[in-house]
């Protein structure tokens, strides 16, 4: 008996946003699915724990503790993947930072400037780094996490409406930029979602998860490994002539 054929079977791949939410669920679907699995995350407790266990599992992973607002961490992300693996064939630029519901003319402007760099400059700094990679070797592929508020406005969150629609702006160019040199480009945009940071929120504001429930196709909130599986599937040759796409995991939300 042979065991199954992984969709992304020896492909390295880089995921950041590792230690907890979607990203920690990516790391587990795509190494699960065959990749070897490069970690980045600035929480470094939960990113060497999430390594342990995917080694202990039997898979391969590499753990990097860095920011993605700094550049040159990045850098040494992607450098761990190419010495260590030998290439970078997959990118999952997940790293997000989010904030509480305020109006925008109160908003602070460190808050937007936060906002946009962890959501948006992050994105750049990412695809800056990894590309390069990706040319090297012949090309690659990438997801970017945008949201549903990258899609349509969602109330009370300007800076993060704003910074999931560029992240979708940026997906968009670098796909038409590099689809020519086998470097495919696509977003996905999350509906609400089962992380850890959402369960707080659901604590803090009682009556809210069903309250979003009632906006949606399917009545529900979503489990971090079904956003993770959308990502593993553009980042596989089982989606190869998507690119320049934005794909929403949102239970039919943007589709009312």
């Amino acid at each position: 008996m042979t065991s199954r054929e992984g969709m992304l079977d020896g492909k390295v791949a880089l995921i950041t946003g590792a230690s907890s939410g979607i990203g920690a669920a990516a790391a587990r679907v795509f190494a699960a699915e065959g990749a070897v699995v490069v970690l980045l995350a600035r929480r470094e407790r939960q990113l060497k724990e999430l390594e342990a266990e995917l080694l202990a599992a039997g898979h391969r992973a590499t753990a990097v503790v860095a920011d993605v607002t700094r550049p040159e961490e990045v850098g040494r992300a992607v450098d761990a993947a190419v010495r260590i693996h030998g290439r970078l064939d997959a990118a999952f630029n997940n790293a997000g930072y989010g904030v509480e519901r305020t109006p925008l003319h109160l908003m602070d402007d460190a808050v937007f400037d936060a906002i946009m760099d962890v959501n948006v400059r992050g994105v750049w700094n990412c695809l800056r780094k990894e590309i390069p990679a990706m040319l090297a070797s012949g090309g690659g592929t990438i997801v970017n996490t945008s949201s549903v508020g990258g899609l349509v406005a969602t109330p009370v969150a300007a800076p993060y409406v704003t910074a999931k629609h560029a992240v979708i702006g940026l997906t968009k160019a670098a796909a038409a930029e590099y689809g020519t040199q086998g470097i495919r480009v696509n977003a996905i945009a999350p509906g609400t979602t089962r992380t850890e940071l959402v369960e707080a929120w659901f604590e803090a504001n009682p009556g809210i998860e069903e309250q979003l429930h009632t906006a949606s196709i399917q009545p529900r909130t979503a489990l971090p490994e079904e956003v993770a599986r959308a990502a593993a599937w553009l980042c596989s040759e089982q989606s190869s002539f998507v690119t320049g796409a934005v794909v929403p995991v949102d239970g039919g939300f943007t589709a009312l």
